[in-house]
């Protein structure tokens, strides 16, 4: 099985002529002056972010925007996705280099991949892909844990230039027969099992549950079964074998698509209703991610990259399978969890062991170390001075959170904000175009290139430095960003750009300072407005993470008869704490109007064992907040532990919440 041939047809020209990644690809400069160019010459600027890709045909013209919202970049190029991440590394005599490591403690085992290897895989998979009928522009949908085979599966995909759908493992069969449906892939690729620490996750039942469930009916489910456990059933002729379909096939060149194709249509968390597919372009994918890990994160190709989230979420498409792959870097795949795989210290040791240089995580993960460890005795065990940055993004970043890592990494640690809509930073602290590594408190970073950033009141005037506002940022969006919402072009406009005509609405507040500085408060929706006074969540909550005992919570807002809405903070205590509850209610009382003030009318607050999470590290305030309305909630299948709502409607109704609401609905 041929496509059309890589080697023949690549070329390392963009439309002013492109250099290879590790070298000077992409522009240069600092901080101040790129960000600059990128808004008052934008075309020029993102020509040069375009050396970053290698494209068989160079585009023609950088910039299309005579249809806004849906601006179009590097138009007329052609390249592949698979080329840019794998072949042209092989190509410039890096085969041997580790592409891959899985670590899973789970397993107690360890697995790598070179690129060459990769490439190997990659190109059979995408030949058994091509027998099963899988063309350019065909959907297949990837349902697979945390293993080298979900990249394999990507990169085989994007290789035929088709388009995948990575859906999150944890996913329930109804949730995924929802994205099944709506996606219609020809071909789905699962595995036999996902591992979690004290259960194994049978997938190929919930993918059969499902695809009795959807309305389409894929042709083929190719299954890879993972090695030493439990083996699926498979039902002919629909299923496949994956090591079966890979023994069979000839190996498949890279297929050119359009710049503007779609690479992947990745549905955001907890979708309710009709699903919300956002769709990533090919070419402004693989020009701007590589750029991002020079620029952003200080990474040179060949050094170890860590981003410790799920190859479900956006973090783990861009920053554990893409980026790093597309800069020449080794990632790591990571099947375990902060704490209790085995110990609070295998993050340290995943460091050690692998030589990393930079990491990437949520301060949830964090958090989860230091409330079984606060003293870092665990950590101690471990050299990890191979360490150069931490990034903790994903959330908001308490202040205690960040000085607890800085003083246990003994590194700078560095906030991003960003979106599964934009693939990558939306303001940042840029390590590799040199800004400063002590960056004020609670601060996100500055606008990244292309980012024209305006913070706006209720009444749509712009808000002053220093005073909570909305995010929204003027068109067009940079090349990285999603193009479309998948079979839903007027849903597009109408979520993103109608409140704000011109600008893209991020639909989070923030407050940016004299220097720039921008801090991500909360998401709009999760602002309090108390007697008229708008009060952020995460002021709140770093206000009561200031109390010694305390070492996680979450601020909802509650209906008060007087004020309209008044805060309600939800805390967990450390383990080493002697404190009751009352006593640290009384005392949260005193620490929160100290930092906040009496306008925050702070009084309600009750312990709970643990919140609401996704694997991506994201509080599922909403649902607390709807609880406590008294409202039905169904949990959502992203939420890692569905049990802890039990505990949180005891600890609202213990403060007069919450007090007819039903019994959450498990997934």
């Amino acid at each position: 099985v041929a496509g059309t041939g890589c080697r023949a047809t690549a070329t390392v020209a963009g439309g002013l002529g492109s250099k290879p990644i590790g070298s000077d690809a992409g522009p240069t400069g600092t901080y101040d002056d790129l960000y600059r160019r990128s808004l008052e010459a934008p075309e020029d600027f993102w020509a040069h972010v375009g050396e970053c890709a290698t494209w068989f045909t160079p585009y023609r013209q950088v910039l299309d925007n005579s249809n806004p919202p849906f601006s179009k970049w590097y138009v007329g190029g052609t390249l592949n996705t698979c080329y840019n991440a794998v072949d042209r590394h092989v190509e410039a005599g890096r085969g041997g280099q580790l592409a891959i490591i899985h670590d899973s403690p789970i397993t107690n085992n360890l697995a790598t991949m070179t690129y060459a290897e990769l490439q190997e895989e990659a190109a059979l998979m995408a030949g058994g892909l091509s027998k099963l009928g899988v063309t350019k522009g065909d959907r297949v949908l990837i349902y697979m844990p945390m293993i080298p085979q979900a990249i394999v599966a990507i990169m085989a995909i994007t290789r035929l230039g088709a388009v995948h759908s990575l859906i999150f493992g944890g996913f329930a069969a109804r949730e995924l027969a929802v994205r099944i449906s709506h996606l219609e892939p020809k071909v789905i690729i699962s595995a036999s099992c996902g591992l979690e620490p004290t259960r194994t996750v049978h997938y190929k039942p919930i993918l059969d549950q499902a695809m009795d469930i959807a309305t389409h009916k894929p042709q083929s489910c190719i299954v890879f079964q993972r090695p030493g456990l439990e083996e699926a059933s498979m039902k002919t002729p629909r299923d496949v074998d994956w090591h079966e379909l890979k023994a069979t096939s000839q190996k498949h060149d890279c297929v050119p698509v359009d710049s503007n194709d779609p690479c992947y249509v990745l549905y955001t968390s907890g979708t309710t209703g009709s699903p919300k597919g956002i769709v990533r372009p090919t070419g402004g994918h693989a020009a701007v991610l590589p750029w991002t890990m020079h620029s952003i994160y200080d990474m040179n190709p060949g050094e170890t990259w860590w981003a410790a989230s799920d190859l479900g979420w956006i973090v783990g498409h861009s920053y554990i399978c893409y980026a790093p792959l597309f800069n020449g870097n080794t990632t790591i795949i990571y099947e375990g969890k902060p704490v209790g795989t085995p110990d609070a210290g295998q993050f340290f040791r995943v460091i050690r062991d692998h030589n990393v240089r930079g990491m990437f995580t949520a301060p949830t993960a964090i958090r989860a170390i230091m409330k079984a460890d606060l003293e870092a005795k665990e950590a101690a065990a471990y050299d990890t001075t191979c360490l150069r940055t931490l990034f903790l993004a994903g959330e908001p970043l308490d202040n205690e959170t960040k000085n607890w890592s800085q003083n246990t990494f003994k590194v700078p640690i560095l906030d991003n904000w960003w979106q599964t809509e934009t693939g990558c930073a939306i303001t940042a602290h840029c390590r590799g175009l040199g800004m400063k590594l002590n960056p004020p408190r609670n601060a996100s970073g500055k606008a990244f290139m292309g980012y024209d950033l305006r913070l706006l009141r209720e009444d749509g005037s712009e808000a002053e430095n220093g005073e909570l506002g909305r995010i929204v940022s003027r068109l067009p969006l940079p090349p990285s960003c999603m193009t479309t919402l998948y079979q839903a072009d007027e849903r597009f406009v109408e979520t993103y750009f109608s409140l704000f005509p011109g600008y893209y609405d991020t639909m989070d507040a923030g407050i940016r300072d004299n220097n720039g500085y921008v801090a991500i408060m909360s998401r709009e929706d999760d602002v309090i407005n108390v007697a008229g006074h708008r009060l952020s969540t995460l002021g709140l909550e770093e206000a009561m993470l200031e109390h010694p005992c305390v070492v996680d919570v979450a601020v909802i807002g509650v209906p008060d008869e007087m004020k309209g809405e008044v805060p309600l903070g939800l805390f967990v205590i450390k383990s080493s704490s002697g404190s009751t509850e009352e006593q640290i209610q009384k005392e949260l009382i005193a620490t929160v109007r100290q930092s906040v003030g009496p306008v925050a009318a702070f009084r309600l607050s009750a312990q709970v064992s643990g919140f609401p999470r996704t694997r991506s590290g994201k509080t599922a305030r909403k649902s607390i907040s709807d609880l406590a309305r008294n409202k039905q909630i169904k949990i959502s299948p992203a939420i890692e532990d569905p049990d802890v709502y039990i505990d949180i409607l005891r600890a609202l109704q213990s403060v007069g919440v919450a007090l007819d609401a039903p019994d959450p609905i498990k997934p």
